[in-house]
């Protein structure tokens, strides 16, 4: 060893033992404020161990994405699922059995409520009167069949099922199997999801427990319709069955389906998440437009959803589709699955607006961006546009496109080993160092209960994000002193 690397090794060293002990006085307020912040969730805020989006600050008032009574919680992100996450992340960062036994509790709250058709519909209850409005996993497992007109719809709109079974694979990973109501979900769960995939690949946005006729549902490649209608069909409307992208239905069963492939190895969950690729194959639009619809009919037709939904070619829809593929590329190495995407890529970069945004919508085969106005009438100007849906964005395609052309230059492998290497001693001290001044800040805007309150309310969005970032702290710390 020359003197020169001996000393620029020295000089490591001591920067990261300054690191150390520089973030000890800090490390024990962290654990303190990480605890006092899921103590109080877990005793104060959740009802049977499931969350719901926002609560008042003396909670007597609670919402998920509507008001909710005090024996409700909510599935889709930021609720149940996402805020046990969390607290599974505070578990793995600190060892300590408090987190990893409110983290079971989410799970339980979880496997309580799954429907008989697999998943979970956007609301969870525990009034024992309000239970016997939906038909469960375990009615079926007493020996029951007919829901009796009992809701038995799995939602896979909003990454809300999906973000449950996630969420207790992680779970179920973590004990090794030994809490069998956990597996149990686990299995059944994953095997509906399987179970509800169209021939063709895709899934709906819901499923009620009947398995599609094969019979009824064509494999057929995306069209354009010779024509179609500029206003919505009507209330009666029936487009939740139809194969969907839209809220990234097919990105968050794919990715479901791969991480499942990566904790148990059976080949059945490849294979399905695998299918769901060759549906987006499938369902790429031809020239002018290889991109992505919302949602396609069972004519593979491009169609209406709500109101505000039109016939179209979207943007946010297409990167989801982008990034499915490229996992599946990435996970099985099949070239097929990247053929789709250079094509799409370039059509989001001609397909930029002026002022460096994206519209969500482009009308089929012109590419004209479509917009609504506050009377819901499709127009191609966007001075008058309702404020409750992004008509336009940036969608994330910015850092899609960067990841594509990095893909390109380096190669899968190289990319791959990139993406998974664990970082130097140096990347984990500036990681330290970046997370300290946020560290600092949410141990500063905490309250003596341990309750983090924005105009006047409890959100779940902040706990989980502030509960990651002070257990990312501990383990990035615990991981420079190894």
């Amino acid at each position: 060893m020359t003197m020169r690397s001996w000393l620029a090794k020295l000089m490591v060293a001591s920067l990261l033992m300054w690191s150390i002990a520089r973030a000890q006085p800090l490390e024990q307020k962290v654990r303190d404020a990480l605890y006092r912040a899921v103590h109080f969730f877990r005793t104060k805020v959740a009802v049977n161990g499931s969350y719901l989006w926002r609560y008042s600050a003396d909670l007597t008032e609670r919402w998920g994405e509507g008001r909710a009574t005090a024996t409700q919680g909510w599935v889709q992100p930021p609720g149940t699922p996402a805020v046990g996450l969390a607290i599974l992340r505070a578990y793995e960062a600190t060892g300590d059995r408090f987190y990893l036994d409110a983290a079971i509790e989410t799970a339980h709250a979880l496997t309580e409520t799954q429907l008989a058709s697999g998943g979970w519909d956007y609301r969870i209850d525990f009034d024992p009167k309000e239970r016997r409005r939906w038909f469960y996993r375990s009615d079926v497992e007493a020996g029951e069949h007919d829901p009796k007109k009992r809701r038995n719809i799995s939602v896979y709109d909003d990454d809300n099922t999906q973000s449950a079974l996630r969420f207790l694979m992680r779970m179920d990973v973590t004990l090794k199997g030994s809490d069998k109501e956990i597996r149990k979900a686990v299995d059944y769960g994953l095997a509906k999801l399987l179970e509800a995939q169209y021939p063709n690949g895709a899934w709906g946005q819901i499923y009620d427990g009947n398995p599609p006729d094969p019979k009824q549902f064509p494999v057929l490649p995306a069209r354009y319709p010779e024509s179609w209608s500029r206003t919505h069909p009507g209330r009666n409307y029936d487009y939740h069955r139809f194969y969907t992208l839209n809220d990234n239905v097919m990105l968050n069963n794919i990715r479901t389906l791969l991480d499942a492939y990566q904790f148990y190895g059976k080949q059945a969950y490849l294979d399905g998440a695998k299918k769901g690729g060759d549906f987006l194959i499938l369902a790429q639009m031809p020239d002018p437009q290889p991109a992505w619809a919302q949602q396609y009919d069972f004519q593979m037709r491009p169609a209406w959803a709500r109101r505000f939904e039109p016939p179209a070619i979207t943007a946010g829809e297409s990167v989801g589709a982008i990034r499915a593929l490229m996992e599946l590329f990435l996970v099985t190495g099949d070239e097929r699955y990247w053929r789709p995407i250079p094509k799409a890529v370039a059509w989001l970069q001609r397909s930029r607006l002026p002022d460096g945004q994206w519209a969500r919508f482009y009308e089929l085969q012109t590419n004209r961006p479509l917009y609504f106005n506050r009377r819901y009438e499709l127009v191609y100007t966007d001075d008058d546009l309702p404020l409750h849906y992004a008509f336009k964005g940036e969608f994330g395609i910015t850092s899609l496109i960067r990841e594509v052309e990095q893909l390109q230059q380096e190669g899968r492998e190289k990319f791959l080993a990139r993406r998974y290497r664990p970082l130097t001693p140096n990347e984990l001290r500036e990681r330290l160092q970046a997370l300290e001044p946020e560290a600092r800040r949410i141990l500063a805007t905490q309250d003596a209960e341990g309750r983090w309150i924005e105009d006047g309310e409890i959100r779940s969005r902040t706990f989980i994000r502030y509960v990651e970032t002070l257990a990312d702290y501990l383990a990035t710390l615990q991981a420079l002193k190894q």
